[in-house]
């Protein structure tokens, strides 16, 4: 059977196994037992040569820990990387499919080579450890996941800054640190991560995704060092995980439906988004999205809807509730114009956003942007807003500042503080004839 591993440089499609009957799980062996065949299901890196000493390469250890469990008959099948050690692993694809399910417990530190000048040459810069193609996986633990970040951020063509920041050119690739890509039924629980080069985790092409009591954490200036990204993936739980960073807490890109994000704690960092969406005049959809219970604190945004002008699809049945604030700039955005340069163009055609329900937000906002921004398309317009129990006052000085909205249609169903005027009633006779974008 040829190896469930691939250097990035390659790109083979695994061979699926023919079905085969689970094994009884037996009691776990000694953990210095040396029989690699572990009847138990528990393949502890350390018996396929695993070091563990920061080091080492370890990485052939955990790809033959991988091939082993990924073959084994067992119904459940455990990879253990244990306390009191830190192994160092290259840029690695782990493949599925797999005989039965794994679980990959860290226990100890997994990292990576340290910055650009030590990555391998014939590795890939965009990603750390991926995961393909698997059908049931957990990555828990008690241990740490240390992205080594700090020398790609100051990488020259970073967006530093600091007073005396600049971008310069070069290459600018940095890995993710742990990618899940076209895989299904994932569990990530009770890990830390810290300090990924790039995303902390992202997930391209999954279903069945539970991710719970995680702990993310990257300082405020790291660059794009967003803590969960989910793209194309559906059906997915983000529980009660802690996130600090210097991008997005959770960004939530097209493709998406069906998420539900609850008792989670964001900043410092870029608050809660979905998108950006519809870049280089892309059709992006996105629907049936849930963030819930959940704290967010010294951000630069609270919950928001980003999209850039030129795109299509839509953005629907989205629900903010019961969200606290604790000086946040922008606590509720809606931006249809989002641009990372000046040189955006004015385009007609957006993703369409509608049937948005804001209810029981309350907090402080940073008094540099309005509590409230409702920045809709010109030819889109926003509809079918709908806010009640929003109470947002100023974190410094006595002056609330007025609500803006652009375009934007919608209700209240109580009365706000600050109270939004500024809201457009009905539903505009262009959204009316606009179904040819939606999804």
């Amino acid at each position: 059977m040829s190896p469930r591993h691939y250097s990035h440089s390659k790109h083979k499609h695994p061979h699926s196994h023919k079905s085969s009957k689970h094994s009884k799980l037996a009691p776990p062996s000694p953990p210095h037992n040396e029989n690699n065949n572990n009847a138990s299901g528990v393949f502890d890196v350390r018996k396929f040569g695993a070091i563990g000493d920061g080091k080492t390469d370890d990485t052939e250890s955990f790809k033959m820990a991988w091939d082993t469990a990924c073959q084994s008959e067992s119904a459940v099948n455990n990879i253990l990387a244990p306390q009191g050690f830190s192994f160092l692993i290259r840029s690695t694809i782990f493949t599925g499919p797999c005989q039965g399910v794994l679980v990959l417990k860290v226990d100890g530190t997994l990292m990576p080579p340290d910055g650009p000048e030590s990555w391998p040459k014939n590795n890939s810069r965009h990603q750390w450890l991926v995961f393909y193609r698997i059908n049931g996986m957990s990555l828990e633990g008690s241990g740490l996941i240390d992205g080594r970040g700090e020398k790609w951020w100051d990488l020259p063509c970073k967006p530093h800054k600091g007073p005396n920041g600049t971008t310069l050119p070069g290459t600018c690739d940095s890995p993710i640190a742990i990618r899940f890509f076209m895989s299904s039924n994932l569990t990530v629980q009770g890990l830390r991560i810290k300090n990924s080069p790039q995303f902390h985790f992202r997930f391209d092409g999954c279903k069945n995704v539970h991710i719970e009591s995680i702990y993310i954490t990257a300082p405020k200036l790291s660059p794009n060092t967003d803590g969960i990204h989910i793209e194309n993936t559906n059906n997915v739980k983000i529980y009660n995980s802690v996130i600090s960073n210097g991008d997005d807490c959770v960004s939530i890109g097209s493709g998406c439906n069906d998420v539900d994000i609850k008792n989670i704690t964001c900043g410092p960092g870029h608050g809660i988004s979905i998108g950006s969406l519809g870049n280089h005049d892309t059709r992006a959809c996105v629907s049936n999205i849930m963030v819930r219970d959940s704290l967010i604190k010294v951000t630069d945004n609270g919950v928001r809807i980003k999209t850039w002008q030129g795109g299509s699809g839509s953005v629907s049945g989205v629900t903010f509730s019961n969200i606290q604030m604790v000086s946040v700039r922008n606590p509720i955005i809606i931006d249809q114009f989002y641009c990372l340069t000046r040189e955006c163009t004015n385009k007609t055609s957006a993703v369409s956003v509608s049937n948005i329900i804001y209810t029981n937000i309350k907090g402080t906002y940073d008094i540099r942007s309005p509590p409230m921004r409702f920045a809709c398309s010109d030819s889109v317009p926003c509809t079918n807003l709908t806010l009640s129990e929003i109470e947002l006052l100023p974190a410094q000085g006595d002056i609330v500042h007025d609500p803006f909205c652009w375009n934007a249609y919608g209700d209240l169903e109580t009365l706000t503080i600050p109270p939004v005027s500024c809201l457009l009633e009905g539903t505009p006779q262009s959204v009316l004839d606009f179904d040819i974008s939606r999804c």
